[in-house]
């Protein structure tokens, strides 16, 4: 009986991740958003965000390479600000991850997941950057520098990034572009991570840390059958698929940080 639950656990967990791949492939984002809170409804929360840091390092590799040397090295000279004190915030964010309670975790997870949602719809506009008078600002190193380091303690807690691409699109980049700077960004992120999560301890055993690195196969695969389904689905489908998704999984994270069963 143990063993029975044991893999179905894994079939679980392997599903979850394919889906989140294939969402990530149709829609061209989601993975990490979807991955980690459909985890975090069945896992320790602390433990679903590290469990899918190896698979969102291999999911962005694959992004990146799509950007040329000459791009590269341009929005590393753009963006360093950004990207070094994402760095710093990220792991400030994993240092605290291990002390914090699980369920205001799971709540803050589905807040945060919530109001992705109500900003990434476009049924009700909301105030943008550029409606605040904050979007010049935002654009010199000190707002980079600040935007990043708030970012990177989110990211590094939660693998919740969103602000961060919301803000890196404000930049009014071309659709491939983007994809590649968020990818670059993302892809320094989660290499440091890594190595900070074996040198936190943030891995409770080798065998999850085993089970991170073998799930980048179901990510990969998953991110291709999307890949292979886009061109058939319009994009309004591929937000709402998105956005339904990630409410039914919010929903489910506040009732299980309120402890509503």
């Amino acid at each position: 009986m143990f063993v029975g639950a044991v893999a179905s656990d894994a079939v679980s967990r392997v599903a979850i991740v394919i889906v989140s791949g294939a969402t990530n492939g149709i829609a061209s984002f989601g993975f990490a958003l979807i991955g980690t809170m459909a985890l975090a409804t069945m896992l320790d929360p602390a433990t679903a965000v590290v469990f899918m840091i190896v698979p969102i390092l291999a999911v962005n590799v694959s992004l990146v390479r799509d950007l040329s040397r000459r791009e590269l090295r341009s929005c590393s000279r753009r963006f360093w600000p950004v990207i070094a004190a994402a760095l710093v915030g990220t792991i400030a964010g994993m240092a605290v991850l291990d002390s914090v309670p699980q369920a205001p975790l799971r709540l803050g997870l589905g807040v945060l997941t919530l109001g992705f949602v109500s900003t990434a719809q476009r049924r009700v506009p909301l105030p943008g950057i550029s409606e605040t008078g904050t979007r010049d600002v935002a654009k010199t190193r000190l707002g980079m520098a600040g935007v990043g380091a708030v970012s990177g303690v989110v990211f590094g807690g939660t693998n919740v990034g969103v602000q961060l691409i919301a803000y890196l699109r404000s930049f009014d980049l071309s659709h491939g572009l983007f994809v590649g700077v968020v990818a670059l960004v993302f892809l320094g992120l989660n290499g440091i991570r890594v190595a900070i999560a074996g040198a936190f301890g943030l891995y409770p055993n080798p065998i999850l840390a085993a089970a991170s690195a073998v799930a980048v196969i179901p990510a990969v695969a998953g991110v291709a059958i999307g890949k292979r389904l886009r061109a058939g689905i319009d994009e309004r489908f591929r937000r709402a698929l998105v956005l339904g998704l990630l409410t039914v999984v919010g929903l489910r994270l506040l009732t299980g940080g309120l402890g509503v069963t």
